[in-house]
């Protein structure tokens, strides 16, 4: 079986000021404190002699290619962010760091927010601009309804509410 993999779509640019500073310190912590790290473990293991039977040696070149990997990819994604600080001056839409309170129809409230693909795993909240979700909320105004199809079947969500900022908004209604 070949190496071959299929390339997989790139994910949006945007970054909220503050994904993009989680992103630059696990770069600075794998560059900086891992790779000296994992290195010195490497060579110390390469001292003890025969390499082809030396685990801390295997184990330790597997997790350099790992670390670096890792650090190409960071540069490369940080390289091509756009970084999204400023709310957008029409705040009764849907847009990219938008949170949003839901309304479902069975009357259970959710509140969302909007990030760019390195993000929404920060947060059980978080939801990506890429993801159905998000596709399908981004540019609706306030008491929108969505419709969404999931495995369960079709479900509808009203856009309650509409917030710009670093916290989320409380839930309201009852």
């Amino acid at each position: 079986m070949g190496r071959y993999r299929p390339v997989s779509p790139k994910g949006s640019q945007y970054i909220t000021p503050a994904g993009e500073q989680k992103l630059r310190l696990e770069l600075e912590q794998l560059w900086r404190v891992e790779r000296p790290t994992v290195t010195q473990a490497v060579q110390e293991a390469a001292a003890q002699g025969d390499r082809s039977e030396n685990a801390e040696y295997i184990y330790g070149k597997r997790r350099l290619r790992e670390i670096d990997r890792r650090v190409r990819f960071l540069r490369q994604r940080l390289d091509g962010m756009v970084v999204v600080s400023q709310a957008p001056s029409v705040r009764t839409r849907v847009f990219f760091a938008a949170w949003m309170q839901l309304l479902d129809t069975t009357g259970e409230r959710f509140i969302h927010r909007i990030v760019g693909p390195d993000e929404f795993a920060d947060d059980p909240r978080y939801i990506s601009m890429d993801s159905p979700l998000g596709q399908a909320l981004m540019g609706k105004s306030l008491a929108a309804t969505i419709t969404l199809s999931t495995p369960q079947g079709q479900r509808q969500l009203v856009i309650e509410q509409i917030g710009y900022g670093a916290t989320p908004p409380t839930l309201t209604g009852g």
